[in-house]
């Protein structure tokens, strides 16, 4: 069996271009590897009641947040043949246009790298105790629905 590379790791503030153009090129060398998905979920300037999102601050229950992570990193390994999965959330205030979530899946083949991307990111959404408070241009707040 491949080496399984698994990573995760909450990042304060926004995901860097970078960093996820770096994640990306590392994985050149790892020749077993066929296919790669990727999720970057960005954030919406979103129109809520006429005012408009500048902003969401993410605040987590880290510990209860990992241990969670690390279960459903598990759960995914075992269901589908992967040789690398990746996850960073943001944590503290990411601004609209800026990415705060970046998953990155690797396989040997292009299917199950798709499937296990597709649902770690269900399952995040679902499960993790992260909570996004919207922050609308007029500094007023609402704390976000995960859809």
């Amino acid at each position: 069996m491949s080496e399984k590379k698994i990573k995760n790791i909450f990042v304060n503030g926004p995901i860097e271009p970078a960093f996820i153009a770096d994640s990306i090129a590392k994985h050149n060398s790892k020749t077993a590897i066929g296919g790669h998905s990727i999720f970057m979920g960005q954030v919406r300037k979103d129109e809520i009641e006429g005012k408009f999102v500048a902003a969401i601050e993410y605040t987590a229950y880290e510990d209860l947040a990992l241990e969670k992570m690390h279960q459903i990193r598990k759960e995914i390994f075992d269901k589908y043949p992967l040789n690398c999965m990746h996850i960073y959330h943001s944590l503290g205030t990411v601004k609209t246009g800026e990415i705060c979530l970046f998953v990155f899946t690797s396989s040997a083949h292009r299917k199950p790298a798709m499937s296990a991307c597709n649902e770690v990111v269900d399952r995040l959404k679902a499960e993790l105790p992260i909570w996004g408070k919207e922050i609308f241009e007029d500094e007023t707040h609402q704390w976000k629905e995960n859809i």
